[in-house]
Parts: C-alpha cells; sequence; structure tokens
C-alpha cells in the first residue's frame, strides 16, 4: 500500500498531463475531476479474502464513487497553481481533502439522519449504522496516510486546524438540537458557520494551495476565507428550502426536517406572534419521521411572509462582497493570475450558486 502511494505521489499517471492546467491556460474541471477521482481509486484498497472487510472497502468507496462538485479541492488545486505549484504537486492535499469530505459526510449523515446523499440513500440507510460510523473512520485513517505521504510542510497542521475547528462548529450545531435550544442567535448562527463550514469549505483549501507551492499563506487568504465560507453555507440553507432537488443533490427542506438552527429561521422566530412561534416550536422539535409534508410546508409560508429567506440571501451577499475584495488583494500578485482568475470565479457563485 504504501509504495503504491508513493509512487501516485511522483507520477502523473491520473494527471493527463499539463493539459491540464498550466501558467497560461484555465484549469479543466472535468479532467481535474477524473484526476482527483483517479487518485482516490487507486489509494483505497479493492478487496479483500475475508469477507467482512471486503465489505468494508466496498463501503469506503460508496460516497468516492457518487458524482460530487468537488468545490474544495478544486479550489485547493486553483490556489497552488496560482501560488507556482504543478498539478501534481498539489493532488494529494486535493484527494486528501476530498477524502476528509466524505468520511465527515458519512458521519453526518448518521448524526442528521439524513435519508438522501447525492441522489442516493446515506449510507446508514444502505448498511447499519455502526458499521457506517466505521467505514467513515477508515476513510479518515486514509485522509492522514495521504496527508503524510503529500511531504508538504505545514499541510498536517492545517489538516488538524481544520478538523479541530470542524468538530467544534459541529457540535454547536448538533447541540442546539439536542437541548432543543431556541434561544440561539443570529451572531451565535454565524459563528457555528465560520467554524463548521467556512474552514474546510474554503479557508483551508485555499491555504493548502500557498503550501503545496511552498508558500507562507496571505493573511487575507483566512479572512476572505471566513466571510466567503459563511456566504457559501448560508446559500446552501437558502438552497435546501427553495432549491431544485435534481441538482441541489440533498433532500430539499431536510434542515427543518432535521430542526437546524439556519439563519433565516432565526430571523423568523424573532418576528412571530407568541402563538405562532408556539406552533413552529412544536413542530420543530417533533421527531423527524413524526413531522408531516404540511407542517413544514406551514414553515416556509411564514419564512417568506416575513422575508427570511430574502433576508438571509442579503447577508450572505454581504458577506460574500467583503469576502470577494479581501480575496482579490490577497491574489494580486501571485505569480498565475489565470489560476488567480478561476480561483475568483468559485468564490463569486458561492453566493449565487444554484447547486
Amino acid at each position: 500500500m504504501q509504495s503504491r502511494l508513493i509512487d501516485l505521489l511522483h507520477l502523473s499517471a491520473y494527471s493527463e498531463g499539463v493539459t491540464i492546467a498550466s501558467s497560461n491556460s484555465s484549469l479543466d474541471s472535468g479532467r481535474v475531476s477524473n484526476a482527483i477521482g483517479g487518485f482516490i481509486d487507486a489509494v483505497l484498497p479493492k478487496s479483500h479474502a475475508i469477507p467482512e472487510i471486503a465489505q468494508l472497502y466496498a463501503m469506503m468507496r460508496e460516497y468516492p464513487s457518487r458524482p460530487g462538485k468537488m468545490i474544495r479541492s478544486k479550489l485547493l488545486i486553483a490556489s497552488a497553481i496560482a501560488h507556482g505549484a504543478s498539478f501534481e504537486r498539489a493532488l494529494p492535499l486535493a484527494a486528501a481533502l476530498e477524502l476528509f469530505q466524505n468520511w465527515v459526510l458519512i458521519h453526518d449523515d448518521i448524526e442528521d439522519d439524513s435519508d438522501e446523499r447525492r441522489g442516493k440513500p446515506a449510507l446508514h440507510r444502505l448498511y447499519p449504522a455502526a458499521l457506517a460510523i466505521n467505514a467513515g473512520d477508515a476513510l479518515h485513517i486514509y485522509m492522514w496516510q495521504v496527508v503524510h505521504q503529500a511531504g508538504v510542510a505545514g499541510a498536517f497542521e492545517e489538516f488538524l486546524e481544520m478538523i479541530h475547528r470542524t468538530a467544534e462548529g459541529q457540535q454547536m450545531d448538533l447541540s442546539w438540537v439536542a437541548q432543543a435550544r431556541w434561544d440561539v442567535s443570529p451572531s451565535d448562527y454565524l459563528e457555528m458557520v465560520r467554524l463548521k463550514t467556512a474552514r474546510y469549505t474554503v479557508v483551508s483549501p485555499l491555504k493548502l494551495g500557498a503550501l503545496a507551492a511552498g508558500c507562507a499563506p496571505d493573511e487575507k487568504l483566512e479572512l476572505a476565507g471566513l466571510d466567503l465560507g459563511v456566504a457559501f453555507q448560508i446559500r446552501d440553507d437558502v438552497l435546501n428550502l427553495d432549491g431544485d432537488f435534481a441538482s441541489y443533490g440533498k433532500e430539499i427542506a431536510g434542515d427543518l426536517f432535521e430542526g437546524k438552527r439556519t439563519l433565516m429561521l432565526l430571523h423568523m422566530l424573532e418576528r412571530l406572534k407568541p402563538d405562532e412561534k408556539s406552533e413552529v416550536v412544536q413542530i420543530l422539535e417533533k421527531p423527524r419521521l413524526q413531522k408531516t409534508t404540511a407542517e413544514v410546508e406551514r414553515i416556509l409560508v411564514l419564512m417568506r411572509s416575513h422575508g427570511s429567506i430574502d433576508f438571509a440571501q442579503s447577508v450572505a451577499s454581504d458577506f460574500g462582497t467583503r469576502g470577494l475584495d479581501l480575496l482579490h488583494q490577497a491574489l494580486a500578485d501571485l505569480p498565475v493570475q489565470a489560476a488567480a482568475l478561476e480561483i475568483l470565479e468559485t468564490a463569486k457563485s458561492f453566493v449565487t450558486r444554484k447547486t
């Protein structure tokens, strides 16, 4: 296993050559996805003589095999190239980040009792939850193996920081539901999002790209990433309520079925009459399977009537604008401006994305 991974780190068999990205061309998103997917496919074991372990390997491959957008790993590669690194140098860290995304999603789906992931049943709907947790743990181990073998100075520490903060944000998010807290403020929500989403979605990909090029990350990358990550998550929350399932890839209104504290929910609760708030809280506190579609639609009607969804999108736009300005400053003097432009275009989509 170790020798195979070392071979991957030194060969460009999955990069399809320099046509993926160069200093005078834009990133080919499809080929980048194929390269990352090919790297992960080569890293993860495929078979084992013991049936139970063979099943584990199949479970580990389940989420990586489902087509995802790979926003974070592509952002990492674009950052690396913008800072002057080769695609091959950035590929292992991009694959490790994708492995992180997949094991976290396995655990997240269990914690949220979600039904769907990328248009298919969540892993714990296909297998017992205990086995799904173990598969997520196994992917976690392979993530660290790839980070270690990549040999990029500072990458190990950045992954540590990313996972620490993500776990803290997830604890806040889950605790509010578990403790039936409805006194959560919009500022509480924003802090949770900075921890849970912003770092692993934007901050760490940008910084890991710089590290892959042997550069000390500009402080503005972190500031920009925090704002852009907030914008990304708010927009994700909005899409969860009024997105199109075919393109969004997750259950529509799943956040309401799960009782998630989102910016628009908190905005609405502050504006409801006492009897309306009592009605909404009673619905939200029901176990997921006891909530009816009609009850969730009732909450959506109240959200729209109080302008809560529009408010959330406005806040996302404000964070996005500030983050883009900081990001533009951080990228202005980098050696490969074609890749820097790719980063800026990706960041702009965080507020306007439909998927």
